[in-house]
């Protein structure tokens, strides 16, 4: 009876609700008056209760003005099938929330925060956790692993939001006057622009662009992946030429197999392996949306 009163506790303290993506628990790791925010999350293949895994977290792109949780549902069926927990997090939008890329940064560095306090219980390995996203959701990804500030004051800032590496697919890494954003955030760019904020011990680093991005220039890429390298980072960078933004995203309807949702997530495989988190060579790709 004690058991089964503690298991409630868990399940109550977690906020587990029922699942609305197929195959992902979802668990609310931030609530702001009505809004909860969701993580959905997907344990990996011959999940075993005793052991501590290593996680990616996805954050969907859209301007921080709207997006999709379920972009990445495909990347992360596979890294699940591969040994990883993979999580799509929500996080607040213009569109539905009226919010600023402000907020959106929090609330990334909260689900970070919730992943590491509840680790235990989710199974997590809080010292291999993988942020990652497109565009604006991998603004997010870079921004929680340089920019200091815009914390959430009602977070616990004795545990750290900083992930430990970063796939980040055609990022927002500049938001300054020339860059992406600026309009939105004016000159508060040093508080959220990954790029002015790259400091020593910046996570390790896998960076996907199409060269043909008419959001992300190239030049801004290779610049930030000499900073980080002129720091003592990782940071490997893949161009593909005649790519546009959003290259890398699985389609139903791809006419050439999804080569290039492929040919990222082969990548991305072969980068989590080099830093430990994967074993093993890259198994078939067969995420479907």
């Amino acid at each position: 009876m004690k058991r089964f009163i503690v298991l409630i506790l868990v399940a109550i303290q977690l906020n587990v609700y029922s699942q609305t993506i197929p195959g992902f628990k979802e668990y609310t790791y931030k609530q702001i008056d009505t809004i909860a925010l969701k993580l959905f999350v997907k344990n990996p293949d011959n999940f075993n209760i005793k052991k501590r895994y290593p996680t990616i977290v996805f954050f969907f792109g859209g301007g921080w003005n709207s997006g999709n949780v379920t972009q990445f549902k495909p990347h992360a069926e596979y890294l699940s099938s591969r040994g990883m927990i993979t999580i799509l997090a929500d996080y607040r939008v213009k569109t539905r929330h009226q919010t600023t890329p402000f907020e959106a940064v929090a609330d990334a560095k909260s689900a970070i925060r919730f992943l590491r306090q509840n680790s235990k219980k989710l199974n997590i390995d809080k010292e291999k956790i993988v942020a990652s996203g497109g565009s604006a959701g991998g603004h997010l990804a870079a921004a929680i692993a340089t920019v200091p500030g815009l914390n959430d004051p009602k977070d616990d800032l004795k545990v750290s939001a900083k992930p430990n590496a970063l796939v980040l697919y055609n990022p927002v890494f500049d938001n300054g006057s020339t860059g992406y954003g600026y309009d939105r955030i004016g000159e508060r760019y040093p508080e959220i622009s990954p790029i002015h904020n790259i400091e020593k011990h910046t996570p390790p680093t896998i960076v996907f662009l199409g060269m043909k991005d008419d959001l992300i220039p190239v030049e801004t890429a290779k610049l930030y992946k000499q900073k980080m390298e002129v720091a003592g980072n990782r940071c490997d960078l893949f161009l593909y030429e005649d790519q546009k933004h959003g290259f890398f995203n699985f389609r139903e309807d791809s006419k050439d197999g999804n080569r290039f949702f492929t040919e990222t997530l082969v990548q991305t495989d072969l980068f989590l392996e080099s830093i430990g988190y994967l074993h093993g060579k890259p198994t078939t790709i067969r995420s479907k949306k």
